[in-house]
């Protein structure tokens, strides 16, 4: 008889979370003939939601269809995949997987340790997660005796990245200017670091023929949003002066077709980010895997696939490793439950990050090479058909 099993997570989401759900949901969905494979798409945050017709969605919206009858009808599950932020996580089963991208930072909050703790697995995205998990301990008070107690997580923890996926591209008219263009891709916010990465750019490139394409929004791809983005990005623009290089913003909705033109655009020569820190970095891992130059910082998440491993078992950089310091979260990302005060992620150094915008773009050749032979490794290891696999047997 198939095991029930039930995805919750925000699985039609326009969001890292939303691709995390849809990864778990693909990686079960190959072993269909033992799981018999329930749905609860939930929200998340304001983000919009996914409008593509094809396959997937026609079956997920059949599938959350037959869950709302079950569990109308009375029907329970054998096996729950909680796809969240693990201050979410409830036992509705007798076995309870936490899927979770985890925290950015160094430190989790002890609510995620506690209900961590509630489940009978965790499976994150990356050795950085685990490691936030597995270093972090608090020291609390037993309400019954007064005794101290220590708070740890004490779930087993094991670490599923993403697959490389291959589309066919198709080219989006983006009206360069220039011949030489940097491309960030991110949502506007405090942990993306995304004002810097602007500023930094500019006072690099003032007098450059080179462009930035910004694909960003604030809080969701709506039209509202848009023209708030846009406000904030001309302001910004407005404060430096006459310039010569460019800025361009690339908001709303793009098809995984038109994501891989974007990676693969003759004038695009490679991704920058200033981020603080990833639980994984998926605009990284693409832009990997589709052989386009990566300059970041070589810390969290995204350290799981930008660097290759050697023979005498070192790992090499294969991008534009920024120089970083380790300093507390600022208060403005400070998130009750979630981002604690005391804990760190990196700041990238302005220089250095300037320094490698001038080399990726007076020695290009040299980051291509680097980047062919990273996009090689990644096809050949971070297949979908290994990654799933990774996911069947850590569940």
């Amino acid at each position: 008889m198939k095991q029930k099993i039930l995805i919750r997570g925000p699985l039609l989401s326009q969001s890292g979370y939303g691709e995390q759900a849809r990864f778990a949901l693909r990686a079960i969905r190959t072993k269909s003939d033992i799981f018999d494979i329930y749905l609860q798409p939930v929200n998340w945050g304001q983000t919009g939601w996914v409008s593509l017709d094809n396959e997937e969605r026609k079956w997920i919206d059949e599938r959350i269809k037959a869950t709302h009858l079950h569990t109308q009808q009375g029907g329970s599950f054998d096996i729950s995949v909680q796809v969240t932020i693990p201050n979410e996580f409830v036992r509705v089963a007798p076995v309870n997987i936490g899927y979770t991208a985890g925290i950015e930072a160094t430190l989790v909050a002890p609510a995620w340790l506690q209900k961590a703790n509630e489940m009978d697995k965790i499976i994150v995205v990356s050795n950085h997660s685990k490691e936030s998990f597995k270093n972090t301990t608090y020291t609390a008070q037993d309400p019954t005796t007064g005794h101290p107690i220590k708070l740890e997580c004490n779930t087993p923890i094991e670490v599923v990245n993403y697959p490389v996926r291959d589309f066919r591209k198709k080219k989006i008219n983006l009206n360069l200017d220039y011949d030489f263009n940097y491309l960030a891709i991110s949502q506007w916010g405090p942990r993306k670091n995304f004002d810097n990465l602007i500023n930094w750019f500019i006072e690099e490139n003032r007098n450059e023929e080179v462009g930035l394409i910004l694909k960003t929004s604030i809080k969701n791809n709506s039209i509202v949003d848009r023209e708030y983005t846009e406000k904030k990005l001309q302001s910004i623009i407005a404060s430096h002066g006459d310039i010569k290089c460019k800025v361009y913003l690339l908001h709303g909705d793009l098809t995984e077709e038109e994501m891989t033109g974007l990676y693969q655009d003759r004038k695009i020569k490679c991704l920058i980010s200033t981020t603080h820190g990833e639980g994984y970095g998926l605009p990284l891992f693409e832009a990997a895997y589709n052989g386009l130059p990566v300059i970041c910082v070589g810390w969290s998440g995204q350290k799981d696939f930008l660097y290759i491993p050697q023979k005498n078992g070192k790992l090499k950089a294969m991008f534009g490793n920024v120089d970083f310091e380790l300093k507390n979260v600022q208060p403005e990302a400070i998130w009750d439950g979630v981002i604690q005060a005391e804990s760190q992620w990196a700041f990238p150094i302005a220089a250095s990050f300037k320094k490698k915008l001038r080399e990726v773009r007076v020695e290009n050749a040299r980051f291509k090479r680097s980047a062919s032979k990273l996009k090689k490794y990644l096809k050949e290891n971070f297949t979908e058909e290994k990654i799933y696999n990774c996911f069947i047997d850590a569940m």
